[in-house]
């Protein structure tokens, strides 16, 4: 017997109350505008700027001990690596160690170094210090807008393939589905303060494929059943696309939800951040590829005299097979 999340003639009417969820979608944009407007997002150390402490030692990297020699000197933001190498020797383990920007200091001052090196010998006796690397804000700053630059770069894409594969109409769709999830996925960052670095830019260009890859299912089905049912309304050709797709919609979201909930709890605080913002942004990107983006396509209409192109123009020999 096979396993289904979704009855194969679910029949549920998606736009009888269009209004209230774009309603919804509106206020959750809006109190994400106004949450980084007025609280802006916690950055972490690659948005900040701060230092770089490379150690290495013959006992093996233990993150939790290293974080807990340098936790007492209230740094703030800590980030610790391992660092892997095929051409490391056995007795070489090399760590990242990387210390925000204090207020008021480009940098960690010497005297925190020192700091920080006489907690860590403490803990790991034979501990070398290799270099010590400083990041500015400046750089800071230009990563900051090389980020946004590139989730901006995604969305403008996504618009010109949805616009070149499908119509006008379903391009805008899939990127005001696609605005909603960056959008919200940001809001809710701010809101709750949680570390904002390197790692969630990725998550949001993931956010960004997996919305669209969800987007671009329902859109197919849609474009096959309004050649289909050319005289049914718009709202009943995309209540029964949608209807048709949501078995392998909510069978996808779930599948992806129990891998990256098993990642949130086993996987450790070093890559929390980024899986908190994939399982919001799996949950966001399908409500949005049905709520959001179909909804919009309902409301800007779309060409119903989808005609199949004559297989046989311009080869008089098109139709016979090879």
């Amino acid at each position: 017997m096979r396993l289904k999340l979704v009855k194969q003639d679910t029949n549920f009417d998606f736009f009888s109350r269009w209004k209230f969820w774009l309603g919804i979608s509106a206020s959750l944009v809006l109190l994400g505008i106004a949450s980084f407007a007025t609280q802006g997002l916690n950055f972490g150390i690659d948005f900040r700027g701060g230092t770089t402490v490379r150690t290495e030692s013959a006992q093996p990297v233990d993150i939790a001990l290293y974080r807990n020699a340098i936790t007492p000197l209230d740094l703030g933001d800590i980030s610790i690596t391992e660092v892997f190498d095929p051409t490391f020797g056995e007795t070489q383990n090399v760590a990242m160690i990387r210390i925000q920007a204090q207020k008021g200091e480009e940098a960690v001052t010497p005297a925190m170094i020192r700091d920080v090196q006489a907690a860590m010998t403490i803990a790991v006796p034979d501990i070398l210090f290799v270099s010590v690397e400083s990041v500015g804000p400046k750089v800071s700053g230009e990563l900051i807008q090389t980020a946004a630059l590139a989730v901006i770069l995604a969305i403008g894409a996504v618009l010109i393939y949805i616009w070149l594969r499908f119509e006008w109409q379903f391009a805008l769709g899939a990127v005001v589905a696609l605005i909603h999830d960056v959008i919200l996925t940001i809001g809710v960052f701010s809101e709750l303060q949680i570390k904002f670095d390197l790692a969630i830019i990725a998550a949001l260009l993931t956010i960004v494929g997996y919305s669209l890859n969800d987007t671009v299912v329902v859109f197919d089905r849609v474009r096959e059943n309004l050649r289909k049912y050319k005289k049914k309304k718009l709202a009943e050709v995309l209540n029964i696309s949608i209807n048709e797709t949501l078995a392998r919609t909510v069978m996808t979201s779930v599948t992806t939800l129990l891998a990256l909930i098993a990642l949130y709890v086993l996987g450790g605080d070093v890559i929390r951040g980024f899986v908190f913002a994939m399982i919001w942004g799996v949950i966001v990107g399908t409500y949005s590829s049905v709520f959001v983006a179909s909804t919009i396509l309902l409301w800007l209409g779309v060409k119903r005299n989808w005609t199949k192109p004559d297989n046989t123009a311009g080869n008089q020999y098109a139709n016979i097979d090879a």
